[in-house]
């Protein structure tokens, strides 16, 4: 077993030198045998080479660490400032902006399709009901709109916000490249089909996130967001209380854990526990060694554990806090990264948020 376990720590740190190698290092060389770094490389300076100039056919070649330096040099200090100020005022915002990430990312993209708010959009979905963190990102837009009119894109904003909570709550940094478009579709339908809701099982849990591009270590590591964040007892009842149709709860729940969550549920569903039960105002490995002792609050989660599929990476990230920590920040710009809207003719530069331009 420990063979294996260091076989999967190399594994990792492999897919973390290679994303590592891509997102920070890349470069090209062009005709001159220049060596340009890959924020400052253009369609022009590729034009040269066939299949250079295929690989910026993707939308993501579009996004650049230096797309706002000179049209909103301060982008990022007004994000900071005023996520930190909410997170402040109520740490529970840190996860709530991470989730409202993930929920855009897995459906149509990263295009603030989440944020669109009309009826049968996203925002009204089933899936979507306990998203909080959307006038957080209205009161970024309004203040980034004053600064920098018609500028930058509701998606940009909510991509670093996410990367913003994650540091004001103990976790990694990443640069987060710019130059995503907002999109003007948004389906309540689609979020209810696409987003995991807790229940589903790894296989599908797999599938979901290959459909993104995102591998089964992607899965492992972004599901560690759950360090930090609650969930309603709710989503949870059924693993207490009717397990599979059981009429009892789920034999895999430690006993101890198992009574206090009955405890903190008793009173109503609508009741927030927290997702890691050590510590969960700590950006930590505490969920994968919480997940080890059956002591994960979501099935989705605890089934992580025992699948031979992710039970060996949820063992050696549980061990080894700076590989989580590094792995996170290269599955979060990878999400960050899918289905954008970059292109020339893509999307649009919303100018509130919650709608599509045409309404103004």
């Amino acid at each position: 077993m420990k063979s294996k376990q260091f076989t999967l720590f190399v594994l990792i740190l492999v897919q973390i030198l290679e994303l590592f190698m891509i997102n920070v290092l890349a470069i090209n060389i062009n005709n001159n045998n220049n060596i340009l770094p890959l924020e400052h490389v253009t369609t022009t300076s590729l034009l040269t080479n066939n299949k250079e100039s295929k690989l910026l056919s993707s939308p993501q070649s579009y996004l650049s660490l230096s797309h706002y330096h000179s049209t909103c040099p301060d982008l990022e200090g007004i994000i900071h400032r005023k996520v930190q100020a909410w997170i402040r005022k109520d740490y529970t915002f840190a996860a709530s902006l991470i989730r409202l990430h993930f929920h855009d990312c897995v459906v149509r993209g990263c295009d603030a399709s989440i944020l669109l708010s009309h009826k049968g959009s996203e925002r009204r979905a089933k899936v979507s009901k306990t998203l909080r963190g959307f006038r957080i990102i209205d009161e970024i837009k309004a203040e980034v709109e004053k600064k920098c009119p018609n500028t930058v894109s509701c998606a940009d904003i909510l991509t670093a916000a996410a990367r913003d909570a994650t540091v004001l709550a103990g976790g990694p940094f990443w640069e987060v490249p710019f130059g995503r478009k907002d999109g003007k579709i948004s389906s309540a339908r689609e979020a209810n089909r696409l987003v995991p809701q807790g229940h589903e099982n790894v296989t599908t849990l797999i599938q979901i996130f290959r459909d993104h591009g995102l591998n089964i270590l992607d899965l492992v590591v972004l599901s560690g967001a759950h360090t930090i964040g609650r969930s309603s007892c709710d989503a949870i009842n059924h693993r207490l209380h009717n397990f599979n149709g059981t009429r009892k709860a789920d034999p895999s729940v430690d006993t101890k854990y198992l009574n206090s969550l009955k405890k903190k549920c008793a009173a109503s569903s609508h009741v927030y526990v927290d997702l890691d039960a050590t510590t969960p105002r700590i950006f930590d490995t505490a969920y994968y060694t919480n997940l080890g002792r059956n002591m994960g609050l979501l099935s989705t989660d605890q089934l992580l554990n025992s699948d031979a599929r992710t039970g060996p990476f949820v063992s050696v990230l549980a061990s080894q806090p700076l590989v989580f920590s590094s792995q996170f920040a290269a599955s979060m710009i990878k999400l960050g990264n899918i289905g954008v809207l970059a292109r020339p003719n893509e999307g649009e530069i919303r100018f509130k948020c919650s709608s599509v331009n045409r309404a103004y």
